[in-house]
């Protein structure tokens, strides 16, 4: 078998949200077939432990099992900047979390996609960058401070995640008085001087609205996509809007709207209310051509896992399993973005 056989073969491997084969979309980076019967091949796959890019890797080995050979994948897409052009070199996807308002529970949301991408398998941080309202420490119990070795900062750990947040730099219950050219400063050192290491996505907790930190993240970061959340209140819709077109001005990709207090299932009575309207998200979603990446229920162990320091998508149940829908389609997501930009830049 030569080079030419396997890419006659890879491209009976379909690519499920491009539709259109591997080859054909320039996602096969290079092949290789040595004397020992082994085929090494090299895949264009953005978005580590997302099921879809897994799904692929494994219709790759697939496409091989009739034959005597081993296969081999590796996964990764160049980046067109040097190392030391790159502001975050060892981090493959940047995901920020935003919403249009607050009260929606985008920090929720945030910690648990951290903590679900995590649990994947997949090396993970996350930024609490909300400036004026910094809870994501709270939210998952972490008492450990930041260290210095004399020139970056080692962010501590929790659930497999590193994280840094704009809480370690202020005291305990300081209000935070920061002005839009501090605000610029403290983002970009934090970017600069946090020994992130190599990452498969950084998760961002952006404050809500349309402000200076997130203006000040979307001009510094390369951002792979945004996710937004609202709750299906007409209000909170209004709100997201605003921050789809934010994100809209800066070319930035909206992997899709997560809903959170999607209704409310009595404990006592097993009936479903919707409290804040229903379907408010989906058809957000619809409006603007975007993937509804699913909906979060109101349930109290939410808040108790918020409190406690315990996310919820960690845990099992009808919760966790709606965090865990929204951790694989923001993965998921996070890929065909990666993917396409590989196959519209051939």
């Amino acid at each position: 078998m030569n080079e030419a056989d396997v890419r006659e073969r890879l491209a009976g491997v379909d690519d499920p949200d491009l539709g259109d084969d591997i080859v054909s979309l320039g996602l096969v980076n290079d092949v290789e077939v040595d004397d020992a019967g082994e085929i090494r091949i090299s895949l264009a796959l953005g978005a580590p432990f997302s099921p879809h890019e897994s799904a692929i890797a494994d219709d790759v080995r697939e496409a091989f099992a009739d034959t005597d050979f081993e296969v081999a994948l590796s996964a990764s897409i160049p980046d067109e900047l040097d190392a030391a052009e790159q502001v975050l070199p060892g981090v493959q996807n940047v995901i920020a979390v935003a919403s249009g308002k607050g009260g929606v529970g985008k920090s929720t949301m945030a910690v648990n996609i951290a903590a679900g991408l995590s649990a994947l398998g997949a090396r993970v941080g996350l930024f609490d960058a909300d400036v004026y309202g910094p809870n994501v420490p709270r939210m998952v119990a972490a008492e450990e401070r930041p260290r210095t070795d004399g020139d970056t900062i080692v962010p501590p750990e929790r659930f497999g995640v590193k994280l840094i947040s704009m809480d370690f730099l202020t005291g305990e219950d300081d209000p935070v008085i920061w002005r839009g050219p501090m605000v610029h400063k403290i983002i970009t050192q934090l970017v600069e001087d946090v020994q992130w290491g190599e990452l498969d996505y950084l998760v961002m907790d952006l404050p809500p609205g349309t402000g200076d930190t997130q203006l000040t993240i979307l001009q510094t970061l390369p951002l792979t996509g945004a996710v937004i959340v609202t709750t299906p209140q007409e209000v909170a819709l209004d709100d997201a809007v605003k921050g789809l077109r934010m994100f809209g001005k800066h070319d930035t990709n909206v992997l899709g709207i997560a809903e959170n207090m999607a209704g409310f299932r009595c404990p006592d009575c097993g009936g479903f209310h919707e409290i804040f309207g229903s379907g408010g998200g989906k058809a957000l979603a619809r409006e603007h051509d975007l993937p509804f990446l699913g909906g979060v229920p109101l349930d109290p162990a939410v808040r108790t896992g918020g409190d406690d320091g315990e996310p919820v998508v960690l845990d099992e149940g009808e919760t966790a399993d709606a965090f865990k829908v929204i951790v694989e389609n923001v993965a998921n997501n996070a890929g065909v973005v990666r993917r396409r930009g590989v196959s519209e830049g051939r």
